[in-house]
């Protein structure tokens, strides 16, 4: 079985830029429907996957934009940072180390307000 955490974008053309520029995904799937707008879109980090979906609060059990945040384990924290905030990316905090001095991440915002986390931290399971 596999987890794949899913967001919700009022434009999602416009989220998948932005993922790309300053966090660095790279899109895998992208659907369209008839009128050539996003319907859904998978977009990978390293192992792990994110889908992307239109706000669609009549099909999702209510409005979902902003509402997420999202763990995104990286090797160098300070070198996404510095991309995130030139691609425009709204940092919560610079760089830091984590509760235990040895892990290294930080938080910013994306462009509808999710919430997303990036660090040297690995979970274990």
């Amino acid at each position: 079985m596999a987890v794949y955490p899913s967001l919700t974008y009022r434009d999602v053309d416009a989220a998948l830029g932005f993922l790309e520029l300053a966090f660095g995904f790279e899109p895998v799937v992208v659907e369209r429907d008839d009128e050539d707008a996003v319907g859904l879109a998978v977009m990978r980090h390293g192992d792990g996957m994110i889908l992307i979906q239109p706000e669609v609060p009549e099909a999702l059990h209510g409005a979902h934009a902003g509402v997420g945040w999202v763990y995104v384990v990286v090797e160098d924290p300070d070198a996404h940072y510095e991309r995130a905030t030139t691609a425009g990316a709204e940092a919560l905090s610079e760089p830091d180390e984590g509760f235990d001095g040895e892990q290294r991440g930080y938080s910013a915002r994306d462009l509808e307000g999710n919430l997303w986390s990036f660090g040297t931290a690995r979970p274990e399971g």
